[in-house]
């Protein structure tokens, strides 16, 4: 099962609300080449406000996402898109379902 998880949550820079949603879309084929990332999903919560949730079968693949081309490539945008630099949280999935 898997157990690990990102939750990351971010707030565009106003005027920046499309850049940040194309950057988010832009970076599907990046974590599609990543075999340690389960499942990888960019939300928009609400006006201005997004984020990412993805989800891991280990630590070790949680840890390459972290060190992978999405995260590198989101830390270089932040000062320019987002009104804080993005607050990634480690969290733990207790139960999950598939169809």
């Amino acid at each position: 099962m898997t157990k690990f998880a990102l939750y990351v949550p971010l707030k565009a820079k106003p005027g920046k609300e499309n850049e940040v949603a194309d950057f988010l879309r832009s970076a599907v084929p990046l974590v599609e080449a990543e075999p340690g990332t389960m499942s990888w999903y960019a939300i928009e919560e609400g006006p201005g406000s997004f984020a990412i949730f993805d989800t891991f079968d280990d630590e070790d693949g949680r840890q390459a996402h972290l060190n992978g081309q999405v995260a590198a490539a989101l830390m270089a945008k932040a000062d320019e898109l987002l009104e804080t630099p993005p607050r990634i949280h480690k969290i733990g999935i207790l139960a999950s379902s598939r169809k």
